[in-house]
């Protein structure tokens, strides 16, 4: 079992610890309730120094990326990032990731933690043109402070002015008295914040510098659980969950991330999903109107019983108070207001498909 920078940090905090994507990572420490709370209302700070980081360097880096990357990566300035994904060669999805331009010809690659290898497998079987790549995961710690507070607790810990940090863009600096650090304004969560990239050596003294400083927001440390309600809250797919290997990008609602005016992997393919609705099935948000809450895998059925679809993520919302899921269904059941139906054990209960997210920070 792997372990991240700051495991003995979380053990000491008494948190609840599991196995996660080979990682030993904190599930919880007060509840997800609490969490969850804490990161809509004050601020909270989360370890997922279990994502994976790579270096794609040269003059060959952009058109390697080009064509393995959905996004088109040649519209980053230096200083931007972009959400993306990688196809494979049979309509499904490699990883989702983030795409961050540190300089010219230098791209840092965010893969999910599960994918680490499979990642950097798949892209180096691709880079056939001779780009750098540099598999730097195991010495970078990745920390994500996130809610209405976290801009005035990192303020004080840096001359950077992170307010002038624009969504999706970052800048390299010195945060509390660290040099050569990853402030990017990205996020999970749907309530604000900032993602903090440092080597490992520095990881326990960045957490703990945030923690005193965020004492007076009412800062706590977030666990895994509380991430994943957050996020789907936001209507955010999950790999291994509402994407995998066998899900089409387009059906997942991530063709506002596919640009065709490049060659990519399975391109082709893609752009006909796209463009004929060739696809059979569509990821949509639904909420329960029966009591009960939906989880992975459960069945999704027609008023007559007959299987429609699957859930691919489900909670009962902290924000919202009510059960809401995503899960892939026939195309006819798709449009907003349609009546679909979750087999929970022996029970059809009743859900209505609604527009995601769920949750509207501007509310």
């Amino acid at each position: 079992m792997k372990t991240t920078a700051l495991t003995t940090v979380h053990q000491e905090l008494n948190a609840k610890m599991i196995a996660f994507a080979g990682y030993q990572m904190p599930v919880s420490y007060t509840g997800v309730n609490d969490e969850h709370h804490c990161v809509r209302n004050h601020v909270g700070i989360f370890d997922v120094s279990h994502m994976g980081e790579f270096l794609v360097e040269g003059d060959q880096a952009l058109v390697l990326l080009q064509s393995v990357i959905s996004n088109d990566v040649s519209k980053l300035t230096v200083g931007q990032a972009q959400y993306a994904y990688m196809p494979n060669d049979d309509g499904g999805i490699v990883d989702d990731l983030l795409v961050y331009r540190l300089k010219e010809d230098q791209y840092l690659l965010v893969v999910n933690a599960s994918n680490i290898q499979k990642d950097w497998d798949w892209i180096t079987s691709k880079n056939l043109v001779g780009a750098n790549l540099i598999n730097i995961s195991e010495n970078y710690s990745l920390l994500a402070v996130q809610g209405p507070k976290a801009l005035a607790t990192l303020q004080e810990l840096t001359s950077i002015d992170l307010g002038n940090i624009a969504y999706y863009h970052f800048q390299v600096g010195t945060f509390a008295d660290v040099d050569q650090v990853i402030l990017s304004n990205t996020g999970y969560t749907g309530s604000g914040g900032f993602e903090i990239y440092c080597k490992n050596q520095y990881a326990k003294h960045i957490w703990e510098s945030i923690l005193k400083q965020g004492e007076q927001h009412h800062i706590q440390p977030i666990g895994l659980a509380a991430r994943d309600t957050l996020r789907l809250e936001m209507g955010f797919c999950l790999y291994g969950n509402d994407i995998d290997d066998t899900t089409s990008p387009i059906a997942a609602g991530l063709g506002w991330v596919t640009k065709f005016t490049k060659a990519f992997t399975n391109h082709k393919t893609l752009k006909q999903q796209k463009e004929e609705k060739t696809y059979t099935e569509k990821l949509v948000g639904f909420e329960l109107q029966d009591k009960g809450i939906p989880r992975h895998g459960y069945e999704i059925l027609d008023k007559d019983a007959n299987l429609i679809g699957r859930v691919t993520s489900g909670t009962q919302s902290p924000t919202l108070g009510k059960a809401i899921g995503m899960g892939y269904v026939n195309k006819e059941y798709t449009s907003i207001g349609t009546e679909i139906y979750i087999a929970v054990r022996k029970k059809k209960l009743k859900a209505i498909v609604v527009k995601r997210p769920f949750y509207n920070i501007s509310k």
